[in-house]
């Protein structure tokens, strides 16, 4: 079916007929339309069609959904992360899964998307992500489900969405929606379920409980979401997904706040700052699995990132072995502590084990698949690593530290001999996390590797500048196993490149 566009007319026809739209969706069209050669930015299609006015991106959803409707689905394809592109004649051929939207699992696919904050003061917008984050994590342990890790749907915070967008760009076929309100120690949830292709609101419910019984909350809103999807589920299996994570609400509460600044980790500042929040909730509860997790969790960071030496960073292994030895069923906990004590501690064996109960307790999360992938490299066990790291992608293609994944995928390549193939991950893995050295001191191995001598200098210089006494003997000393080739490589293009040893 042929589309046709007169922009003097500012008529539209699809197949000789004429198609009624608004002024603002013809425009968006006749956009796409003269520039249907490329993927158009979101950017630019609010700067072109908007150009007098400061809108918000949901404007452009709205008008991309009202084209979709008259046109056909087929006919505007979403680029996620970048914006759209106009397919201008429409085959008979049934679509096929394009490689940057998932297809749909085949089982109940969910992205709980982040609640809207009615309370009336930016200060508890930690509370209402810290529901949320709750209510993720325990649908994600339901074996039944497929659900979007946490820091993809968070990508979506303050922004106006179009669900059918949403489900396109996290391959989900159902969105959970919801918003928080409080009065005094009341808090009410109202959530619902709708189906994000067609829009249509399966379920809707409103919970009511105060500040000191939010876990049950929390506990409720899973449950009824489970039996919403599907009816079949066992209830006791999510009812006992989410334990009330510590008996000290003020604990909770700070865990809560540092739980952010420690895992953007932007800035040396903001993971002193989160530190500090941990120190004090740990003072409160010294019993608080999930913040010892953290805190061991930020000192693997804070070393990836070369901002701590190898041996400040080391020195979290109480934290860490404090979630080891308990009887934790916290699947993120354990992920934090085992690749703790596999990266800073060489304990790869006990890492692994941990990592792998982390995996069973919760299959659906995209950080313990990061993480576990990464802790495969350590012992050049690269195909697995490769597994888990696609698998991190899939359930989490927004994640935050997304760098971090692509840096795994590239190292395990590049053990592997595989160096173009980790050149290509490993220099998108340096663009989408500048603060992550090792993405750098691996990209300097893979770029000497194939004689790209010029390449390697640049990166080494850079990295010079943001760790100044790295020295090969560092890079020996404090680095997890991998392969010999693979270290052989390395230490060659750091010498090579002007590190001292």
């Amino acid at each position: 079916m042929a589309l046709e566009i007169s922009e003097p007319q500012r008529l539209a026809k699809l197949d000789g007929r004429e198609i009624a739209l608004g002024a603002r969706a013809f425009d968006v069209l006749a956009y796409l339309f003269a520039h249907s050669d490329r993927v158009v930015s979101k950017a630019e299609l609010l700067s072109h069609v908007w150009s007098d006015l400061i809108v918000e991106e949901g404007n452009l959803s709205v008008q991309i959904a009202a084209l979709r409707k008259a046109l056909g689905k087929e006919r505007i394809k979403t680029v996620p992360g970048i914006g759209y592109r106009l397919i201008r004649a429409a085959t008979s051929a049934p679509p096929q899964a394009q490689p940057d939207q998932p297809s749909l699992p085949s089982i109940p696919s969910l992205a709980v998307l982040p609640f809207t904050n009615l309370t009336g003061s930016a200060e508890q917008d930690y509370l209402v992500d810290g529901i949320v984050t709750e209510v993720i994590s325990a649908l994600s342990r339901v074996s039944g489900f497929f659900v979007i890790s946490s820091t993809s749907t968070f990508t979506y915070k303050g922004r106006s969405v179009d669900l059918a967008e949403v489900g396109q760009e996290l391959g989900v076929r159902y969105v959970l929606e919801g918003s928080i309100q409080t009065a005094g120690n009341r808090i009410r949830i109202f959530t619902q379920l709708v189906e994000a292709e067609s829009g249509h609101t399966l379920w809707q419910e409103r919970f009511d409980g105060t500040d000191a019984d939010i876990f049950d909350l929390q506990d409720e809103v899973a449950q009824s979401v489970a039996g919403a999807l599907e009816p079949k589920l066992q209830w006791a299996e999510v009812a006992r997904a989410q334990a009330q994570p510590t008996e000290n609400l003020a604990a909770y509460d700070l865990c809560l706040r540092a739980t952010p600044l420690l895992l953007k980790l932007h800035a040396p500042e903001l993971l002193d700052e989160g530190l500090a929040l941990l120190d004090k909730a740990l003072a409160l509860d010294p019993d608080f699995i999930q913040a010892h997790a953290l805190y061991a969790y930020s000192h693997t960071s804070a070393f990836a990132t070369r901002w701590w030496s190898f041996e400040k960073a080391g020195a979290a292994e109480p934290h860490a072995r404090r979630v080891l030895d308990s009887d934790t069923d916290d699947a993120l906990a354990l992920a934090y502590a085992g690749h703790y004590i596999a990266y800073l501690k060489h304990a790869y064996r006990e890492g692994l084990t941990a990592l792998e109960r982390a995996e069973r307790l919760n299959p659906n999360s995209g950080t313990v698949q990061m993480l576990l992938g990464w802790v495969h490299t350590y012992i050049n066990d690269c195909r697995p690593a490769i597994t888990h790291l696609e698998r991190a992608k899939r359930l989490s293609p927004l994640h935050p530290h997304i760098g971090v994944i692509n840096g795994g995928i590239g190292n395990a390549h590049l053990q592997m001999g595989e160096t173009e193939t980790a050149i290509r991950h490993l220099e998108q893995a340096v663009t989408e996390y500048p603060e992550f050295a090792s993405n750098q001191l691996m990209l300097i191995g893979a770029y000497w590797s194939v004689g790209r001598k010029a390449d390697a200098k640049r990166m080494a210089d850079h990295l010079r500048r943001k760790v100044p006494d790295m020295t090969v003997d560092t890079f020996l000393r404090t680095r997890p196993h991998h392969g010999e080739d693979y270290n052989a490589l390395m230490v060659d293009a750091l010498r090579g490149t002007g590190f001292p040893d």
